[in-house]
């Protein structure tokens, strides 16, 4: 008889105890809420889709254990007892590695010690990493706990800009990175920087062998060493505040970041003072790759792989909504006593700057926005999210979606990233009389809807204004539509539904329609709000 790991299928990663029957939609109310929208898809009710693959941020499926870590959330306004366990949970995630504490075990167990809860938990000082601790997070505070990422990014540039600013205003600063996404480049261009990318768009698009999916990845979300390297040398470093990478990068089809492409941007920041970031939405996804496919990695625990990424960061904004570790949250995070911090902190601490901005717009510091029950889920996502068993179903799923579409020549980009599939339009539409600024992408998610009740997202010319951007920006804009898989939600028949839907609509790209903006044109984050109209 055959062993488990002979059988050639993967063992089952859960069971669905609650479902969610979706309504009987017809095509012509659809074309309704369509026009009734203006045709922007993030605009559409949910309600009324079969499969909803916008965004994966925030739509993740709940573990048994999080929905029970709802009770034990805690409301009260000042140092909620979800606060500690969340700093503690921090800590394990990000500095302990191997050896975590898991103090979240004294209030899911109901710990009723209180000398215990005091010296273990609630009284404990730390210093020295991303997450200060009593004293030290009232004196040089360092952890930031926010709704989600975007706010994240706020608080960052928002600071950042003001003391530059303040420093000399007459200086142009620019924020490298291997791809800024959406609201991440708002976020730097609203506050009066400059966000570069510095992918390589021709290793995106490159091919890669269908039958080697499971065996190797080029990891094509690296940061692009010699184009990083001769942008200080022309800039110099005085008009660079900050390095940035995604981990793993969304903007740049979902690819992953390899370890020895963490450590090359690290030094080259060090050597020449700048603090580095991660924007590190989907850390946990990006840590699997390392482990999957860099050599030397093999063996290393998701904890270790994980603590040795972050070792070479001074800090990063992260949203916890992605990588399937909760539907809220986010945070910023700096070294204690390090590069970003010593760089910005004159006569006033940077993270008191920072905590002000915090609490002026986001709420006290122990709550930052969210809930305590959100808190508390949070907190046990952490664990449940860097689960080796969980990230390789995760990752599983992403290849299976990749390859029934490649098994169709539709052009999706190989490897598939952790957390979505992407089309490349410029492919999709290859023949076919659509130029780049009629936005095919568009046409193409919302004929998707209005025939089949399948939602993506266009992150391309539209989404990333090509038609507002220089010749050198329009090099860091790929043309792709996103197809994000929201953790446990869908089974692989639903993504054989989505699957023969776009094979559908690839039959008949002609009959796609170009895509004018009728409002807003000029908007910013203009995908979010804007009217559009078919052609």
């Amino acid at each position: 008889m055959k062993t488990q790991k002979e059988l050639g299928v993967p063992i089952p990663h859960h069971k669905t105890l609650v479902t969610r029957v979706t309504k009987s939609v017809t095509k012509e109310q659809r074309e309704k809420a369509l026009n009734d929208t203006e045709y922007n898809v993030f605009s559409f009710p949910a309600d009324l889709l079969f499969l909803d693959f916008l965004s994966d941020s925030g739509t993740t499926t709940m573990t048994d254990l999080q929905w029970s870590s709802l009770f034990h959330g805690d409301e009260s306004y000042g140092r909620n007892k979800g606060y500690y366990v969340l700093l503690e949970a921090f800590r394990d995630i990000f500095e302990r590695g191997d050896s975590p504490k898991k103090s979240i075990e004294l209030i899911l167990s109901g710990e009723d010690n209180v000398e215990r809860l005091m010296n273990e938990l609630y009284l404990v000082p730390y210093e020295g990493g991303f997450v200060n601790g009593g004293i030290h997070q009232l004196d040089r505070p360092n952890t930031f706990i926010v709704p989600q990422g975007r706010c994240a990014e706020f608080l960052l540039f928002s600071t950042v800009s003001r003391i530059l600013h303040e420093r000399d205003a007459s200086i142009s600063y620019y924020i490298p990175n291997n791809g800024h996404f959406d609201t991440t480049e708002a976020n730097i261009t609203v506050s009066g920087l400059h966000a570069v990318n510095m992918f390589d768009k021709l290793t995106i698009l490159q091919d890669f062998p269908i039958d080697k999916l499971e065996t190797e990845n080029p990891f094509k979300g690296n940061m692009d060493i010699e184009k990083l390297k001769n942008f200080i040398k022309k800039h110099g470093s005085e008009h660079i505040p900050l390095i940035y990478l995604t981990i793993t990068n969304n903007t740049a089809a979902g690819q992953p970041v390899s370890m020895k492409n963490i450590e090359t941007v690290s030094k080259i920041a060090h050597k020449h003072n700048i603090p580095f970031f991660f924007d590190a939405c989907r850390f946990a996804e990006n840590a699997y790759f390392i482990k999957m496919y860099e050599s030397g990695y093999e063996s290393w625990s998701m904890a270790k792989i994980i603590q040795k990424m972050f070792s070479f960061a001074d800090g990063f904004t992260v949203s916890f909504k992605k990588d399937g570790l909760a539907n809220m949250g986010g945070g910023l995070f700096f070294r204690d006593k390090g590069v970003f911090h010593t760089v910005f902190s004159d006569e006033k601490d940077i993270g008191t700057q920072l905590k002000v901005t915090q609490i002026l717009t986001f709420g006290n510091d122990s709550y930052g926005g969210m809930s305590g029950r959100d808190i508390m889920a949070l907190a046990v996502g952490l664990y449940e999210g860097t689960k080796e068993y969980y990230l390789a179903n995760r990752l599983r799923q992403a290849r299976y979606f990749a390859h029934e579409l490649a098994k169709r020549n539709i052009p999706v980009i190989l490897p598939p990233g952790g957390h979505a599939v992407y089309i490349d339009m410029n492919r999709f539409f290859e023949g076919i009389n659509i130029k780049i600024d009629d936005f095919g992408g568009v046409g193409f998610t919302i004929e998707l809807i209005r025939h089949f009740g399948v939602r993506a997202c266009e992150l391309g010319p539209f989404a990333f204004e090509w038609d507002q951007k220089t010749q050198e920006q329009r090099k860091g804009i790929l043309n792709v539509v996103r197809f994000a898989i929201p953790r446990n939600a869908y089974d692989n028949s639903q993504i054989d539904y989505a699957v023969a839907a776009i094979a559908e609509l690839y039959k008949n790209r002609d009959k796609i329609p170009k895509i004018e903006i009728a409002r807003g044109a000029k908007l910013p984050l203009r995908h979010f709000q804007t009217g559009l109209k078919p052609k």
